[in-house]
């Protein structure tokens, strides 16, 4: 099959378009014909050799997450799925490659598409819907009446989680550039902060929840508008301890990553706020539910650009820039 391959890790490395072996399917697999693959941020870092401590994979290696496809072949304990179906999913870790043909999903991860969405909407949401449902509902139990802060609103993740915050109920705030001020406010944003003019932490106050998605200087910021019990989930590090149990790292990864979080941790402490790193999963039920939202209209996609299966590595590119506003999607079949 077709795929894009990365043959060594580094920001210099430059994928091509090659020939890998069909996946085989695991008993609790399902075979995908890929129609479409959304391109994230996580793809460029695990490129990069980012993840190289806690994501091991081998090389050659087919990046992509975000799936929208077709059932061609099940294994013989997969029971949800049968062939011809349109499925979605964020792939599993360690068995990524959404960037090619064909790709092996677990059963648990997949589900149906949103039937209102093309495949190329379809494959724009998996990545960004997870880690804003994750966030918001698993980790923050965020409730109808309360205040969240969203960073970049207008990105992948932004774009979402605005609108799955709107649908609980809660008043939103958002950080955006001048040109993306109206993108944002149609998503239901309550307070748009340009980002270029003003600061976040001299205009909030007292929220329940904070989204961060920036870098360090903003983390801290974050800390002060965050009112006494509030939450601050970050899906750009640090990550803590209990991320590391999680996933099952060794005793120096889990000592390193202590090490990491340390500092935003005390600083949380002091201020009665609870502190967690997010690095999403892959999860079919929730697919379900994130699709019958958006096939209520509760919840639309936001695409910025589609491009063809041979331009991946502009398509990775562009999303390295971080102005794309929403997802960027590659058409493959």
């Amino acid at each position: 099959m077709k795929a894009f391959i990365i043959d060594s890790y580094g920001k210099k490395t430059e994928g091509r378009i090659g020939s890998m072996p069909v996946p085989d399917i695991r008993p609790d697999e399902v075979l995908v014909q890929i129609h479409a693959a959304g391109v994230n941020l996580l793809d460029s870092k695990i490129r990069n050799g980012e993840f190289k401590l806690i994501l091991p994979y081998q090389l050659p290696l087919v990046l992509g997450h975000d799936v929208a496809g077709v059932v061609v072949k099940t294994g013989p304990q997969v029971r949800q799925f049968k062939p011809g179906d349109e499925v979605y999913a964020r792939s599993d870790d360690l068995r990524i490659g959404a960037f090619a043909e064909l790709i092996a999903i677990k059963e648990d991860s997949l589900a149906l598409k949103p039937k209102t969405l093309s495949m190329e909407e379809a494959a724009s949401i998996p990545l960004v819907g997870l880690t804003a449902w994750q966030a918001l509902i698993e980790q923050a139990n965020l409730k109808k009446g309360q205040k969240v802060f969203i960073q970049a609103g207008s990105g992948g993740v932004g774009t979402f989680a605005i609108q799955l915050a709107k649908h609980i109920g809660a008043t939103v705030a958002t950080t955006t550039s001048t040109a993306n001020i109206d993108l944002v406010k149609s998503l239901g944003v309550d307070i748009v902060i340009d980002y270029k003019k003003d600061d976040f932490e001299k205009i909030l106050r007292d929220y329940d929840v904070v989204l961060n998605s920036q870098d360090g200087k903003t983390l801290d910021k974050s800390l002060q508008i965050l009112k006494a019990g509030g939450k601050l989930i970050s899906i750009s590090g640090p990550p803590d301890i209990d991320f590391a149990k999680k996933i099952g790292a060794p005793w120096f990864v889990q000592f390193i990553m202590r090490l990491l979080s340390s500092g935003v941790k005390r600083k949380a402490m002091r201020r009665h706020i609870d502190y967690s790193f997010l690095f999403m999963r892959a999860h079919g039920a929730q697919l379900r539910e994130i699709a019958a939202l958006i096939d209520s209209g509760a919840i639309r996609p936001v695409v910025d650009k589609i491009f063809p299966f041979e331009a991946t590595g502009e398509a990775m590119a562009y999303v390295e820039k971080g102005r794309a506003k929403g997802k960027v999607v590659i058409r493959i079949r």
